[in-house]
């Protein structure tokens, strides 16, 4: 609108407020059906004219409502006026001084007003009156409409409206300073990059909790300031007598009101996200510090893996067993003294579980994998030390049995044969041989065989030594026997010496031999002690060979598998009759609440289902696999489709745990515990199923170590990756389940076949647009959901419950059949371009690590690659449909 500066020269003594309240009705009688709001700004000139003092006023009457500015120099030898106005001004009044009225001019004159323009392409044409007295005044304004300065009967104080007008203004402007601070911090908050380092969030956290403080402190003060003002307002409001004001200053106060309100609001909204803020960075500093510790056990444990691997089952001698067994037993007081602080770790996990820490899932694993390593540490060491100590207590006996046989040769050696002529001779030396038989060990009291069958499993070539001396011994002293009983019968002639009838060469010469050196002696292959050697070290070594496994390793996993297993059906079974079927009792039906009512399947959701599977199905099959170790794998092959009932279950596992923590005060359930004795509560057994689902895949990697079986490996390897792929499954829908914001059916896409989050920047081929996106140098983070139809960019969100389970946003949507892909970006190793609609979209993609970009590569390549057979198959039938129809009408034609 045109401006228009007013230079009135007038003399000194001229009263500013005359002239304001006459100005003012000036503007009340010519504009006053515009209907706006006229705003007075006046300007003093103290020292020199360029200095100027800003005050400002507000006249409010029914209608008045237009700028107008007032320029006065301390002097006033002129005014200056100010001001915008939609179109000409109608009437100028102008009151003189009571000292010159004398020498004024006429009303309709209008030669002492000098008038001076600021634009000269614009000339203001208007009357101007000049007035000698107040009540020439009165004839243009009402009475009620002036101020005491005229005498009138309005109180009017312009100094103190223009400090209350000053002091709200300025409050006002103050709080959206702080609102763009908050903001401001808040959007910092939200888009900085979370470092690797605890050193670097630890001081994130200070340098944020400084800064918050800060800002706590200032929003304090604004608050402390408005409440003053508004005190400073109800004090002028009881001061007030006129409606007309008190009704503008009750204005004002709700503004004052208002803004605090306001403030208050944006402080507790502010402090609820640094709170959330706050929680999510200490728990990822303590996530961090339990992942350093994490590792650290695991190295250690680790260690004492193959400390305890490098340890051997069996030793040669009994000095060098008994070395081993104090190895060992300093070897499991280091594994207690660290399985102690692997103790401690995992309860720390648990403790950030019970906290309900956003890593739940990885914390729990954590815990599992300890646990399982320590498990297999503990029963390891016990293993090892069973084995020596009967290895040692095998060689003691072998000892005892190579002492035996060295003492019977020493006496078959020295029997002398002159002796054996009489009776009483040889009954003398039957009775040296039958006090020598009782002196044997008590394996060969009992069997020949025994000893043999239980060294035979330990000391192979031990056993073979020992093994061929007692069968010579035997040998020996059963023909001696049979020698001794034939003289002692023969009744024996006293002047004839009759000797013994020898054995045939061949026994005689295997007597002789093998006394103090086995070596030189021979056993004969058919002997029933040799046999059964020959027939346990074969079943061994059969053994061995068919299952490709470490019998021992394998036989404590699978009872592992079994035994956990069936305690796993054992604890679904009591939560399933001691809570789920309570909940149709009607003796229990005063405690249950009413939130829970027909609501057991949100509860529990598929868990019966689940029983089912593993108590009618998988702990038969498993059980039937404790002999044959190898059909582990083919086991959980062949069940792989019933497994899938963990993903409806983990998918309904958040409705679950969000009718739990609404429920969980209720007596039912504390009743329920207390039946069942249990010493865990109900949220407990219902986490039991994922821990189970992720307990296999550590199962069957320890099974897949131990294995060496070509064919068994293979299939306990698709069996492992079967069971990965379906906790990746489960994981990836329970992430679909959080999608919100997508108009459609997100079956339609197909299976999800990756998630993860990104950092992506985003060109457009349009200039408008390009020119937004050059502002944005920061990328934004998209969690992406790759289908086999379409690809999602999705915002994370968490939410505002307890315990910030994230959701995704849906931005936006890309069919695959028109994207394309640049696997190399220059300047990281880590983007690649996804380009859609001829590149008309191009979106450069950061993934965290290359070999997530490499993974989401391939399997982007997968889709496209089925996607372009798809369509050439089309294509090709289309052809052959194309091609038939010619043929068709070719036909026809020649018909007609």
């Amino acid at each position: 609108m045109p401006l228009c500066l007013i230079q009135i020269k007038m003399l000194s003594n001229i009263h500013s407020s005359v002239f304001q309240q006459i100005f003012a009705a000036f503007l009340e009688k010519s504009i006053c059906c515009r209907g706006k709001q006229i705003e007075i700004i006046r300007k003093w000139n103290h020292k020199r004219a360029t200095q100027k003092i800003n005050q400002k006023w507000m006249l409010t009457t029914s209608n008045l409502r237009r700028p107008c500015n007032i320029l006065r120099k301390r002097n006033w030898d002129f005014f200056l006026f100010q001001t915008s106005f939609p179109g000409n001004l109608h009437l100028v009044l102008v009151l003189h001084p009571s000292g010159l009225l004398s020498s004024a001019p006429s009303p309709s004159s209008s030669t002492d007003l000098g008038f001076r323009f600021s634009q000269d392409d614009f000339l203001l044409k208007m009357p101007v009156v000049m007035l000698r007295s107040v009540g020439d005044l009165l004839r243009y304004i009402d009475e009620n409409h002036l101020t005491s300065d005229f005498t009138a009967k309005v109180e009017y104080c312009q100094s103190d409206w223009i400090v209350l007008r000053t002091a709200i203004e300025t409050f006002a402007v103050t709080v959206k300073e702080i609102a763009q601070l908050l903001q401001g911090f808040g959007s910092e908050l939200s888009e900085t990059e979370l470092p690797d380092e605890a050193s670097a969030i630890e001081f994130l956290l200070h340098s944020h909790t400084h800064r918050y403080r800060q800002m706590k402190d200032d929003i304090r003060s604004v608050l402390k300031e408005g409440r003053l003002l508004l005190s400073n307002l109800e004090t002028v409001k009881a001061s007030k007598r006129d409606v007309e004001e008190e009704r503008d200053l009750k204005s004002d106060m709700d503004t004052v009101h208002r803004l605090l309100t306001q403030l208050r609001d944006m402080e507790e909204a502010f402090d609820g996200f640094f709170e959330k803020h706050h929680l999510k960075m200490q728990q990822y500093l303590q996530l961090l510090h339990y992942e350093m510790s994490f590792q650290q056990m695991e190295e250690v444990l680790e260690r004492i893996t193959n400390q305890e691997m490098g340890i051997a089952s069996v030793g040669t001698t009994v000095v060098q067993t008994e070395q081993l067994l104090t190895d060992l037993a300093k070897l499991d007081t280091h594994a207690q003294e660290e399985m102690a602080r692997a103790q401690v770790v995992i309860l720390h996990g648990h403790q950030m579980a019970t906290n309900h820490h956003y890593a739940l899932a990885l914390i729990i694993q954590r815990c599992n994998e300890l646990r399982h390593r320590c498990d297999i540490i503990t029963t390891a060491i016990r293993t090892k030390r069973a084995s020596l100590s009967r290895a040692r207590d095998l060689l003691l006996r072998l000892e005892g049995a190579l002492r035996w046989c060295d003492e019977g040769a020493y006496l078959l050696a020295s029997q002398m044969v002159d002796k054996f002529q009489t009776r009483e001779g040889a009954q003398e030396a039957l009775q040296y041989l039958s006090f020598h038989q009782e002196r044997a060990p008590s394996a060969l009291k009992n069997s020949q065989d025994i000893l043999s069958l239980e060294l035979e499993a330990i000391l192979t070539p031990q056993l073979q030594v020992t093994h061929q001396k007692l069968n010579s011994m035997l040998s020996m002293i059963r023909n001696r026997e049979q020698c001794l009983k034939k003289l002692a019968d023969v009744q024996v002639r006293p002047i004839q010496l009759v000797a013994p009838r020898p054995e045939p060469d061949h026994t005689s010469q295997r007597c002789k031999s093998p006394l103090f050196s086995p070596k030189h002696g021979t056993t004969p292959s058919n002997g029933p002690l040799s046999h059964s050697i020959a027939v346990t070290t074969l079943i061994s070594k059969v053994w061995i060979c068919f299952h490709g496994l470490d019998s021992a390793h394998v036989l404590h996993i699978m009872k592992e598998l079994i035994a956990t297993e069936r305690i796993y059906v054992d604890e679904l079974l009591s939560v399933l009759l001691g809570y789920r079927a309570e909940m149709e009792d009607p003796s229990m039906s005063n405690l249950l609440p009413s939130a829970l009512r027909s609501q057991k399947d949100v509860l529990f959701g598929n868990m019966p289902e689940i029983y089912q599977f593993h108590s009618r199905i998988f702990l038969q099959d498993l059980q039937g696999c404790l002999e044959t170790p190898e059909r582990v794998g083919a086991c959980f092959l062949q069940r792989k489709k019933k497994f899938q009932v963990y993903e409806r279950y983990c998918q309904n596992k958040p409705h679950s745990e969000l009718l739990w923590r609404q429920c969980s005060d209720s007596p039912f359930f504390q009743e329920c515990q207390n039946k069942l004795d249990h010493k865990l509560g109900l949220n407990s057994y219902l986490l039991k199923p994922v821990q189970r689902l992720t307990k296999y895949q550590l199962l069957l990697k320890e099974l897949l170590k131990h294995c060496t079986e070509e064919r068994y490996r293979y299939e306990l390897q698709e069996a492992l990756n079967s069971m990965l792929e379906l906790l990746k499954s489960v994981n990836d829908s329970m992430h679909q389940i959080a999608i919100t914001g997508y108009q459609g059916d997100l079956s339609q896409l197909g299976r999800v076949v990756m998630q993860g989050g990104f950092s992506v920047w985003i060109s457009h081929k349009r200039a408008a647009v390009r020119m937004k996106e050059l502002a944005r140098f920061k990328p934004m983070q998209r969690h992406l959901f790759l289908y086999d139809l379409a690809l999602l960019f999705c915002k994370r969100r968490d939410d505002d419950t307890y315990d910030r389970t994230p959701f995704y946003s849906f931005k936006s949507c890309l069919r695959m059949s028109a994207v394309g892909i640049t696997e190399n970006v220059k300047g990281d190793v880590k983007k690649f371009e996804i380009w859609y609609s001829g590149r008309e979209v191009v979106y450069i993609v950061q993934a965290p690590t290359l070999e997530v970009k490499v993974a989401w590569l391939t399997e982007i390549r997968k889709i496209l690659t089925n996607q372009q057979k798809m369509r050439q198959g089309f294509y090709h039938c289309y052809n052959s449909f194309a091609a038939s129809t010619v043929c068709v009408h070719h036909f026809l034609k020649c018909l007609i």
